[in-house]
């Protein structure tokens, strides 16, 4: 885990996002939060994800959502980026490509507000 001068925190994730793993992470991402937060999460490293990895995502962002915090997850690629993709996260989830791009989203003139995070992107209301 690491946090810039700006607030930002960002936290690696594991190779795996299973069963085994999915609960310790959740609660590490949940501990990364306060009211106000900014996290991002680095998916970068992750090469397998069950759909419990996907529900730990999700219990991070309604964690985030009810504090007021902000969270963006990024570089999540091959396998794991597939996860996301057929589950509908991807249209749930802020997603980046890069550290630089997530950390843009995070700047008050550019992200979403925060109770933009589990309504599908384009849905109305």
């Amino acid at each position: 885990m690491t946090t810039t001068p700006n607030g930002v925190t960002t936290i690696a994730l594991p190779e795996r996002m299973d069963s085994a793993t999915a609960a310790s992470v959740e609660q590490s991402l949940q501990a990364a939060l306060s009211p106000g937060a900014k996290l991002i999460v680095d998916g970068s490293a992750v090469s397998y994800m069950s759909a419990a990895g996907v529900r730990a995502l999700a219990g991070v962002l309604h964690g985030a959502e009810a504090l007021g915090a902000r969270v963006v997850f990024c570089r999540f690629s091959g396998p794991a980026a597939d996860c996301l993709d057929v589950s509908g996260f991807t249209q749930l989830l802020d997603v980046a490509e890069n550290i630089q791009d997530a950390m843009a989203r995070l700047e008050p003139s550019r992200g979403r507000s925060g109770g933009d995070g589990l309504r599908r992107r384009g849905a109305a209301g």
